[in-house]
């Protein structure tokens, strides 16, 4: 029995105004003493905006504060932009994690089974299947996506039906794993679904995705035709992909060699779960070098021209154990994320100029998206018929697009929402009513920090201007004990005028310290403002940019 003053909520904690870092709430009952489930909890990846940060997590501090009546953690789907923010986060909220037995799988290999990782509880539920959460009924609906056991969540709730996509396409012919469950789909459409969460991520294209049995034919005509060894670099997590590869390597009498963590952990993980069966066992890295040119396929990580992966460093010639030669064939299976296109890029010039064939999307069918073009939207639509839409998934532009075609379908209410919106779902509607703290926790090697703190805004500065550092002893009269120390980090070696910038900034402490009066120099904290400030503005006399300036005062 539903009380008046019980309330469904959506409140989107990230993956809304831009891609990647997706954890959603929601919650149902009065004000104050709602109980939650969160469905996901994922990263995304720092860019230059963040200098030594790699990894950005979500910052839940609001269900954190609330987790008494947080009753689980539900995951779609093993990608990292859906899971990889667990294992830092977990012991913050200690809730249930409900997920199939490939999440669990790479969970286990690849976050939890660090040193110090948490001892998370897993439970595992197969697609199809379906758990009970206090007032919410969850429903794992099988999807298509480009990674096996994708699931949409069908959340049955005293206020009605939600269905939350998570990351999906139509693919008939995924190759590994279930198809997209249109039969239930519909099902839940005739049941009658209330409000529809859904991806936005390939809006702005129209048609269809291609399939994943069209790649694995392409890919098995391109290593039929070199002449000499192929490399193929995709996403670790694609099954489907690697599986295509290893067919293609098996019908042209090619071993596979497996170069790259990242792929031996999914591969484990994929055979654990039989989605590899009837593939030979992979080729450890020391047997390239044994095999002949035209009788070897390399499956390497590092499609998104990460430093440290495998391909980055056998395109710099600095791998230990696997090389390319002028006619060897490298196929990108993979799009590249945006913010990755410099490193991607470097990565194809060094090869480029070793003469190696490279091979794209841009050219053949080597790569399809894991998420719906516009005409499969719209089936989506006709089968669910929802009441309201709440674009999710994409940045601002997504949504907006999103926003306008849900509309131009006939759905009665669509709602374009943001992280940290609290929504109101009911019969009348969606709507805005409050607002959750949220934002953003950079992992910044052992810890994490909130992205507000000066401490990335710091490093920001000085990574544009540089810093001096300026150390003066005084004593009780105000005299200065000794010659300063100076230290200058980050500046061009000359100025303007050809003086040694070391020479220029030493001159100016020493003008400084001879033109303040000794009655303000016995005030350490004036004495310290002076020599910034007018560090500062010399600096920026000559180099128009102003440096961090960080003065120690220390009496003597």
């Amino acid at each position: 029995m539903t009380r008046s003053s019980d309330q469904l909520v959506f409140v989107p904690l990230g993956g809304l105004g831009e891609i990647g870092m997706n954890a959603a709430l929601y919650g149902f009952g009065p004000e104050g003493r709602r109980k939650w489930i969160l469905v996901d909890c994922g990263l995304s990846f720092a860019g230059p905006e963040a200098p030594g940060v790699d990894i950005v997590l979500p910052d839940l501090r609001y269900i954190i504060e609330e987790r008494a009546n947080l009753l689980g953690i539900v995951i779609t789907h093993a990608h990292e932009d859906h899971i990889g923010a667990l294992a830092a986060l977990w012991p913050s909220l200690r809730a249930p994690v409900y997920c199939t037995r490939f999440a669990a799988g790479l969970l286990a290999t690849r976050r939890l089974s660090e040193p110090g990782a948490p001892s998370v509880e897993i439970n595992v539920v197969p697609q199809g299947g379906a758990i009970t959460l206090g007032p919410f009924d969850i429903e794992f609906v099988p999807v298509a996506h480009s990674i096996p056991e994708s699931n949409a969540l069908a959340i049955r709730t005293p206020a009605g039906l939600v269905v939350h996509t998570g990351d999906w396409k139509i693919d008939p012919t995924p190759r590994v794993g279930l198809p997209t469950d249109e039969k239930r789909l519909r099902e839940l459409g005739d049941e009658g679904v209330l409000a529809l969460i859904c991806d936005s991520t390939n809006v702005m294209r129209d048609g269809t995705s291609p399939s994943e049995a069209d790649v694995a034919a392409k890919m098995k005509e391109l290593v039929a035709s070199a002449p000499g060894r192929v490399a193929v670099t995709t996403f670790a997590s694609n099954v489907a992909r690697l599986r295509a590869v290893a067919e293609a390597a098996m019908a042209n009498d090619r071993e596979v060699v497996v170069v790259g963590r990242a792929m031996d952990r999914v591969i484990d993980v994929a055979r654990e779960c039989g989605y590899l069966d009837g593939i030979p066992g992979f080729r450890a890295v020391d047997a390239y070098g044994y095999l002949p040119r035209d009788k070897v396929v390399a499956l390497v990580t590092g499609s998104q021209g990460e430093p440290r992966a495998a391909l980055s460093r056998i395109a710099s010639d600095d791998h230990p154990e696997i090389a390319l030669s002028p006619g060897d064939r490298v196929i990108f299976s993979s799009r590249t994320i945006p913010g990755n296109e410099k490193s991607v890029g470097n990565i194809l010039n060094a090869l480029a100029r070793d003469k190696i064939e490279i091979i794209t999307d841009r050219t053949h069918l080597v790569h399809v998206s894991g998420h719906p073009r516009r005409e499969e939207m719209a089936r989506l639509y006709g089968w669910l018929k929802p009441q309201i839409a709440i674009p999710a998934h994409g940045e601002d532009l997504h949504l907006a697009e999103h926003e306008t075609f849900a509309r131009s379908l006939g759905v009665k209410h669509v709602l374009r929402a943001g992280n940290g919106d609290v929504v109101a779902i009911s019969g009348e509607g969606a709507r805005k009513v409050d607002e959750v703290r949220h934002g953003r926790l950079y992992q910044d090697g052992s810890l994490l920090v909130n992205a507000l703190e000066k401490t990335i805004q710091e490093r920001r500065r000085l990574s544009f201007a540089g810093i001096v550092s300026i150390a003066v002893a005084i004593d009780d009269k105000g005299g200065i004990a000794g010659e300063p120390e100076i230290a200058v980090l980050g500046l061009p070696p000359r100025t303007l005028g050809g003086i040694d910038f070391d020479e220029y900034v030493a001159d100016t402490v020493g003008d400084l310290l001879d033109n303040i009066p000794k009655a303000r120099r016995r005030d350490p904290e004036a004495l310290r403002n002076a020599l910034e400030r007018g560090v500062r503005s010399a600096v920026n006399d000559e180099w128009g940019k102003k440096p961090l300036v960080h003065a120690l005062v220390i009496e003597v």
